[in-house]
């Protein structure tokens, strides 16, 4: 599947923001799931939500499209006051990514 983050960007034309570039470190990419919520998260997203206390929300760079899916985009360059949306995420996930359950 392809990352949620670049889908958004590349499929959807959403003006995503993705300040890290999709490396885990900013929480910038957050989207919220309407529908289709995966049930696993990398090691790396679920550490950096705890960090920062973030509940109901996922990182998009962390996310694969591998199913339908619905979601919100919370973060966007839109009124964010930033000059652009941040560096381009690869195509693969990075950190390299540990499947854990998210509950």
């Amino acid at each position: 599947g392809k990352r949620l983050v670049l889908a958004l960007v590349e499929d959807a034309g959403v003006d995503q923001l993705h300040a890290c570039g999709g490396n885990c470190k900013c929480t910038t990419c957050r989207v919220e799931f309407v529908d289709g919520e995966p049930e696993m998260m990398t090691q790396a997203e679920k550490e950096k939500l705890a960090e920062r206390g973030l509940s109901g929300v996922r990182l998009s760079c962390q996310v694969l499209v591998d199913h339908d899916m619905t979601v919100r985009a919370i973060s966007r360059l839109e009124g964010s006051g930033r000059p652009d949306p941040g560096p381009m995420p690869a195509p693969e996930i990075h950190p390299e990514p540990v499947w854990v359950p998210k509950e």
